[in-house]
């Protein structure tokens, strides 16, 4: 005998939301496996190993490229406002 532990519960959403909902769902899966799949919580940590070295180190640099971007943006702001 299996014991469904699990309850459930009844919800009304909207005829758009539904059509949305329905075009996210894969043949196999239920309406419960799309919004637990949509409402998963992800860990950082979840995404280790997913890029390869060389997509690591161009992601690395593009990103400490648009900081210092960022920063000289700010600097010129501030001096535009008169801050210093």
């Amino acid at each position: 005998m299996c014991v469904d532990l699990m309850g459930s519960k009844n919800i009304s959403i909207s005829d758009e939301a539904y059509l949305r909902l329905s075009e996210l769902k894969s043949r196999n899966e239920s309406f419960t496996d799309v919004i637990n799949r949509l409402t998963k919580k992800t860990n950082i940590l979840d995404l280790k190993g997913i890029l390869k070295e060389e997509e690591r180190g161009s992601l690395e640099k593009n990103i400490k490229n648009l900081r210092k971007a960022s920063g000289k943006r700010m600097d010129r702001i501030k001096k535009e406002i008169g801050e210093s």
